[in-house]
């Protein structure tokens, strides 16, 4: 989301708030108390606003990777994510340091493990009526470090193969 817009205006509309309350009090309104709480109101969502543009929806952008959607999450250590099967083998690593990047969150719990694993598969149907599971690979990454530059990718160069071509 674009936050400089709302923090823009709501700004605005809090400085034009502030003044119409200094003047309400300068000519003695009966309403003037009413225009501090709402004056008040909007200086803390004004506030909230800008703490929300600081980065709350930060991404790192992969080149190459892939849309992909989330199959299994324990919340801990595990998850598991699909893709289509229309995926080259150029676009597994990557889309599995996109979503190693998308998932991490302070508040996963390790459950006695100090890694989390993310599992990339897709399906595919090789006969009729059948469909079948496909894991591409896999990545480990820290739990605890938002910029882990040492993750453990693992491609199934065999199940890559696989894939419809």
């Amino acid at each position: 989301m674009e936050f400089s817009m709302y923090l823009k205006w709501s700004g605005i509309l809090t400085i034009a708030l502030f003044v119409f309350t200094i003047i309400a009090f300068i000519f003695n309104w009966g309403f003037r108390f009413r225009f501090v709480g709402i004056t008040s109101f909007m200086v803390v969502l004004t506030v909230g606003i800008f703490g929300l543009s600081l980065g709350f929806f930060a991404r790192t952008t992969i080149p190459d990777a892939v849309r992909y959607g989330l199959v299994y999450d324990n919340a801990a250590n595990l998850t598991v994510v699909n893709v289509a099967p229309t995926i080259t083998k150029n676009q597994v690593e990557p889309t599995l340091k996109q979503v190693a990047s998308d998932l991490f969150s302070p508040g996963r719990i390790g459950l006695g493990d100090t890694k989390m694993t993310v599992r990339l598969r897709t399906l595919i149907h090789p006969k009729e009526g059948i469909t079948e599971p496909l894991y591409l690979g896999q990545v480990r990454r820290s739990l605890t470090d938002r910029n882990d530059d040492n993750l453990a990718i693992e491609i199934y160069s065999q199940n890559v193969k696989k894939l419809p071509s």
